[in-house]
């Protein structure tokens, strides 16, 4: 990879300076500087308490099971986290790793060569970019188009991002993967099964490898949304209905993830998480990989993936120790996680109608569109208002003045934030 050039573009230097001036001010008695940006439960009052977890399994922290998928007792912790929000994967499909990042360096260099392509969403998170450019791989996009949903007096959630399923026929011959975050970074999207019974028959027939990135699977505001893994069970060619949804996934839908011939997708399917978002710990920094593959692909691709983390063996015994009490609290803390979301969320709808804030289904993060350009409003805002935001083109909107910010924030900041960005 030839040398990249890593100089500030001059809205990033500017913003940089901004922020800087404002904190000072804010810090000498002005007015209060505002994140809108925060991504961390750890710099919102959200923490993880990991010392009962620490407690219960430090004894095994010096202890290394030298596996290239991990151990099987923090493997059987990660199969027991799918059941318990009714999923059905084996501790065998399960393949750790020390971050979702890493899980995608793995797929990269397990199922590419330099040079091809991966398909990714626009809008879109930019590190997607920056994993692909560091394997040597082209990013392909396919997009996410804002529609409305109902005609006549606007209401919350008459407008929502769809997956324009037609974009992807355009992809190149050299694609290898189809990279579908759900729910996504920014836009709050989560797939259909409409969406997801084309984007599967797609990939079946190009040859390609889904990868679903459902990080924010856990946080979902609407009960008709659902993980991706649940659409297993109906295959593309058949008809699903989109409100149905069974207790629990079943011997059928088990089968599926398992591979068996005949009975599910036949493209391989890889499902990233991680206790970055379930549990809120990035420190702790343990990821995984779900794989599902067809019966005929199944042995050499799992051959594959382990070799490739064979090479590295990068997850920590904590990490590995950690898994089994930390999943088991997951729901419990993803409960605190999720009223936050909501109580923040409905603060923004009342204060923006659909039309300037679509419909968010799921994740961490709203858009907002207030028009303008929105390199100006998110410098303006910063300088005027002292409130720091995310600018639209960072995340590749295809118009000006959208801006992304973080549902987390502690709920009287968000709401003087919003007030700010407001007036």
């Amino acid at each position: 990879m030839k040398q990249k050039d890593l100089t500030p573009t001059p809205f990033f230097a500017e913003l940089e300076r901004a922020k800087s001036e404002v904190q000072k001010d804010a810090a000498a008695g002005g007015l209060a500087f505002i994140d809108m940006t925060v991504s961390s439960p750890l710099r919102v009052g959200l923490p993880f308490d990991v010392t009962p977890a620490v407690d219960a399994v430090k004894q095994e922290f010096n202890l290394w099971d030298v596996n290239p998928a991990g151990t099987l007792k923090a493997r059987e912790a990660v199969a027991e986290y799918y059941r318990s929000r009714g999923g059905n994967f084996t501790p065998g499909q399960i393949i750790l790793t020390a971050s979702t990042s890493e899980a995608y360096s793995i797929l990269f260099k397990a199922f590419c060569n330099p040079g091809d392509a991966i398909l990714t969403p626009v809008p879109g998170y930019p590190l997607l970019d920056t994993l692909a450019e560091l394997e040597n791989l082209e990013c392909y996009p396919y997009f996410l188009k804002l529609r409305r949903e109902k005609a006549g007096k606007e209401r919350c959630g008459d407008f929502r991002f769809v997956l324009d399923t037609d974009s992807l026929l355009s992809a190149p011959s050299n694609a290898k993967i189809l990279l579908l975050v759900c729910p996504h970074n920014p836009t709050g999207h989560s797939v259909s099964r409409t969406e997801w019974n084309e984007v599967v028959r797609f990939c079946e027939e190009r040859n390609l490898v889904l990868v679903v990135d459902e990080v924010f699977g856990d946080y979902r505001f609407s009960e008709n949304v659902r993980r991706s893994w649940e659409y297993v069970s109906c295959h593309p060619e058949e008809h699903c209905d989109e409100g149905s949804r069974p207790e629990s996934m079943g011997p059928i839908a088990s089968a599926m993830l398992q591979g068996d011939e005949g009975s599910g997708p036949r493209c391989p399917i890889v499902w990233l998480n991680g206790l970055s978002k379930i549990c809120g710990s990035p420190q702790v920094k343990l990821g995984w990989m779900a794989v599902y593959a067809p019966e005929a692909m199944r042995e050499s691709i799992h051959e594959t993936l382990e070799y490739v983390a064979d090479a590295y063996l990068s997850v920590s015994a904590p990490a590995q120790a950690l898994a089994a009490p930390m999943l088991k609290q997951s729901a419990a803390y993803g409960a605190q996680i999720s009223e936050r979301l909501r109580q923040n969320l409905a603060a923004l709808w009342e204060k923006f109608p659909s039309k300037y804030c679509p419909e968010i289904l799921g994740g961490w993060y709203a858009v907002i569109r207030l028009g303008g350009d929105d390199e100006e409003q998110t410098l303006r805002l910063l300088k005027e208002k002292h409130v720091l935001v995310q600018p639209g083109f960072f995340f590749d909107f295809d118009e000006d003045g959208w801006i992304v910010i973080s549902l987390l924030q502690e709920p009287s900041v968000f709401a003087e934030g919003l007030r700010r960005i407001c007036s």
